[in-house]
């Protein structure tokens, strides 16, 4: 089979397994090599590694030389996979890394590495790709709802806080709970809701995993997802998130108890009471009671 010519036909292992078959069966090789159209040779050959594999498809050997002039030394793949191993860091930082320490090697190089050890973060074959959807103008409430979710760490594991704002009036809401996923996210979407004085018509979120097609397909109103590499898509929300954090979350211990208290206390103060420059200084409860407003973007 060495001296066999490479091929890329997906039938040709059966077709060596069923030849090496009749010759089992007692057939001569030069009869199975005329009826095959191959020479007597390649017929021994087969029957020959058929023995070893048994009655199983011959796979036809890889073509790819199993060493190259330039490849690298096996003294640089190690430097490659001890510095990715040492720093945690991306292929490209790898690869300024060793740059800085007089380390000749190229950036392609220093990816295939990395590749064949596994040591590559690569985007699952199971994440759905999310068509862009244009973004609605916000006229009034309910247009526009972003939502997101705020990962808290604590020694036990990690709580969430779902948090939801209207874009137009910035009336938000947030509850915390111990699983992030697509259940939980659709659950705490119904309760805001619920509270909301008015209807939502486009929900917009990241690519999230609580965030996927199974939200999508059972949430009442309209889902958009964020632009990727476009932070400014959710610039509202995050700006919120930042504000019930140093405002409400710091210093209150991270269990599911505690922190809905403490949200339990600050939603209403939020939304009632606390002036917003994004509208006039006025409250989001005011923002929606009023007949003409313009929010500032």
């Amino acid at each position: 089979m060495r001296d066999m010519a490479y091929t890329k036909n997906p039938y040709l292992p059966r077709v060596r397994r069923d030849a090496a078959d009749l010759v089992r069966r007692g057939w001569g090789v030069r009869k199975v090599a005329r009826y095959m159209g191959v020479s007597p040779g390649t017929i021994s050959k087969w029957f020959k590694r058929s023995q070893v594999l048994g009655y199983r498809p011959i796979p036809t050997l890889s073509s790819r030389p199993k060493h190259h002039p330039k490849q690298l030394s096996k003294e640089l793949v190690w430097k490659i996979y001890h510095k990715r191993i040492l720093i945690r860091r991306t292929a490209e930082v790898v690869h300024q890394e060793l740059i800085n320490e007089g380390v000749t090697v190229s950036l392609s190089s220093v990816k295939r590495t990395l590749d064949r050890m596994g040591l590559l973060k690569k985007r699952s074959p199971w994440k759905r790709y999310h068509p862009p959807v244009l973004r609605p103008d916000v006229g009034k409430q309910g247009d526009l709802v972003q939502v997101d979710t705020i990962h808290l760490m604590r020694p036990e594991g990690r709580v969430y806080v779902f948090t939801l704002l209207d874009v137009y009036s910035r009336w938000a809401y947030a509850h915390a709970y111990p699983h992030a996923n697509t259940a939980t996210a659709l659950r705490f979407v119904q309760r805001a809701q619920r509270l909301a004085r008015f209807r939502f018509k486009t929900l917009q979120s990241d690519h999230g995993s609580e965030f996927s097609q199974w939200f999508s397909d059972r949430v009442i109103a309209g889902h958009r997802h964020s632009r990727v590499r476009r932070p400014n898509d959710n610039a509202h929300l995050e700006r919120f998130n930042r504000t019930v954090q140093e405002e409400c979350l710091d210093g209150v211990p991270k269990t599911i108890k505690d922190l809905n208290n403490a949200l339990g206390k600050y939603i209403p103060y939020y939304n009632g009471k606390r002036l917003h420059l994004g509208l006039h200084l006025r409250t989001p409860l005011q923002a929606l009671t009023a007949k003409r407003f313009q929010a500032i973007d």
